[in-house]
């Protein structure tokens, strides 16, 4: 491997050359306004490695001379990889080789020029003139082989034009996307299109490569630039104000809206800028280089804070954002302190990288909120149809009540009148025909039974309401039932904490009770068990009832409660509808849970109320 990267070095010592010192001299040709002479300063050496130095007062040129070693290549050519200033005119020998203009402020050159062997040993001239703070060379000049540095010179800043172009065809697949989405979600797709299209502008405007082989559209890249970088500093502070919806952004909000209108400020002053051929250009320099400079550093800190307040308190969201923008916001911050360190000698290059993690990480945050919101989405359609199953239950109910307390108020009298004669007919019949009349008379009393039913359901009004304890309620009922459940071969285990309160009516509460208990019982078909247990939760009192019966399957759960539904051969149904009736009087709830052939739980909540005094 040593003996390869040795031989490779040997390769491009022999393919190129460069020089890395020469001379400088600074110049004007026209008086200075205040009638001193034209500035001409004596040759000083500068370094590739040396700062570039800040223009002097009064001058705006300045000139190069280095010499030009032996040419040994078959073709040869000379390579200067960054050189500032915005007019350039290159001379060998005092002849003309190249020449530049430009006519905008985007101030960095890559040449490549074919040289002569003839050259070999003589003085190099480079003469540059410009309108901007910087001027000069900070890179060595090469002189080699022409296709080794062709390739370098098409190669340099290639990668930023594909990385932006990248940016603005992502940009683009989403404005077609955005025509598919909801008002609420395209605020967002839209804030972060606005991020991501400048975003791809700003790499391929601030790349030399566009101003190389493009020059005739330069001036159009440069005002290109600037307002891409108005877009997107307001943009990245809305896109962040939509994340973090819900928290207090205030003073983040209003300084979003001074970026507005900043960003509006600077493009009426790069309008003017152009109009007057650049003669206002210090002061256009001050507002949209160094005050928007300030500006988007407090900006970065701004959002850098809130992002890592929130992510500390939990917030993913604001996690996600914080590492993504912490990047950015650390290579931004380099860059700028380094471009002002350096009086603006220096090309803005680690922000590319940042903003490459940065995206990523909003795409990120998108991605995750589009999926909550289809996540909440799918959770309201699902209450919606919850809610409208119970809209229909109750009309359904609605209608049951009515017809429920008509039939039975206008039915019980006849019922107890047949039921009177029936007992007087059967104390004078034979014993075939007292044995027909028990028959009837216990059937006029099951349909008693079903009209007092029919009346709770109907009206299931508490007559008395009082402050009970849950404990003694199910002790007694538990006293109640426990006969019934032993000669099913079952037992009752009951696990109730003494100080649980709720109110209500004890004996509609029993009735409920019940009612629930008795259908667990006759689900355990043999030998089992029904624990209930009860506990507070928050500010609820909360009652299991618990048996290892037969179970239900997800169609028979979801038809409890309906009128005329009953697992059981001689049930009405009627039963637990009265059931739920009573609980919702007394602003309870009941849930049933139940796995077919596992068993089946009941689960009621109450508001919890305090002891009585």
């Amino acid at each position: 491997m040593l003996a390869q990267h040795e031989e490779r070095d040997s390769a491009d010592a022999a393919t190129s050359h460069a020089v890395r010192e020469w001379q400088m001299h600074w110049e004007t040709d026209s008086p200075a306004p205040d009638g001193s002479p034209p500035v001409r300063t004596d040759w000083f050496k500068i370094a590739d490695h040396e700062p570039l130095v800040s223009l002097p007062e009064q001058v705006s040129a300045a000139s190069l001379r280095l010499q030009l070693p032996e040419l040994p290549w078959e073709h040869n050519t000379l390579f200067i990889e960054r050189l500032y200033g915005q007019n350039v005119q290159i001379y060998i020998g005092g002849e003309l080789l190249y020449e530049a203009e430009r006519n905008h402020l985007f101030d960095v050159h890559q040449i490549l020029i074919p040289i002569e062997p003839t050259h070999a040993g003589q003085e190099l001239m480079i003469r540059v003139d410009t309108a901007t703070a910087r001027i000069g060379l900070d890179q060595p000049v090469v002189v080699g082989e022409y296709g080794p540095l062709l390739k370098q010179y098409v190669q340099q800043g290639l990668f930023d034009i594909v990385l932006g172009a990248a940016f603005v065809f992502i940009a683009l697949i989403m404005l077609v996307c955005s025509a598919f989405l909801q008002r609420e979600q395209l605020k967002r797709w839209i804030s972060l299109l606005l991020i991501i299209l400048p975003t791809g502008m700003l790499i391929i405007t601030y790349s030399p490569y566009l101003y190389t082989f493009y020059p005739q559209i330069g001036k159009f890249a440069f005002h290109l630039f600037d307002l891409s970088l108005l877009v997107l500093l307001p943009s990245l502070t809305y896109f962040f104000e939509r994340m973090m919806e819900g928290r207090k952004l205030g003073f983040v909000t209003k300084f979003r809206k001074f970026q507005v209108g900043y960003s509006l400020f600077c493009l009426v002053c790069s309008i003017i800028n152009i109009l007057t051929d650049y003669h206002y250009y210090d002061i256009y320099f001050l507002i949209t280089v160094t005050a928007l400079g300030c500006i988007m550093l407090v900006q970065l800190s701004i959002l850098f804070i809130c992002s890592v307040y929130f992510a500390f308190k939990g917030n993913k969201v604001a996690l996600i954002f914080s590492t993504g923008f912490m990047i950015f916001a650390m290579l931004g911050i380099i860059d700028l302190m380094l471009f002002y360190l350096r009086a603006g000698n220096y090309d803005l290059i680690l922000w590319k990288w940042g903003i490459v993690c940065f995206v990523v990480s909003l795409i990120i945050i998108l991605g995750r909120r589009f999926a909550s919101d289809h996540k909440q989405l799918i959770t309201y359609s699902k209450e919606l149809e919850m809610f409208n199953t119970r809209l229909q239950r109750s009309e359904k109910m609605e209608i049951i009540s009515g017809l429920a307390a008509s039939v039975a108020h206008e039915v019980r009298n006849p019922l107890q009148v047949t039921r009177g004669f029936l007992q007087l007919l059967r104390e004078n019949s034979s014993a075939k025909d007292r044995h027909y009349m028990a028959l009837a008379i216990d059937e006029l009393d099951r349909a008693s039974h079903i009209i007092t039913d029919f009346l709770t359901f109907a009206k299931p009004e508490l007559e008395e309401v009082s402050i009970l304890n849950i404990a003694l309620e199910l002790k007694h009922i538990e006293g109640i039932l426990r006969p019934l459940a032993n000669l099913q071969g079952g037992t009752i285990v009951l696990d109730i904490p003494a100080q649980l309160y709720i109110q209500g009516n004890s004996s509609k509460l029993k009735q409920a009770f019940i009612n629930i208990i008795k259908n667990s019982i006759e689900a355990l078909n043999g030998q089992g068990e029904i624990r209930i247990w009860a506990y507070k939760e928050q500010e609820d009192v909360v009652v299991h009832i618990k048996d290892d019966g037969e179970g239900m399957n997800a169609s028979e759960l979801a038809k409890l409660g309906e009128p005329y539904f009953s697992n059981k051969t001689k049930g009405t149904g009627l039963g637990l509808m009265v059931t739920f009736r009573i609980i919702e009087v007394m602003q309870g709830k009941l849930e049933f849970r139940s796995v077919k052939g596992v068993g089946t739980e009941a689960v009621l909540r109450f508001p919890s109320v305090s002891a009585p005094l």
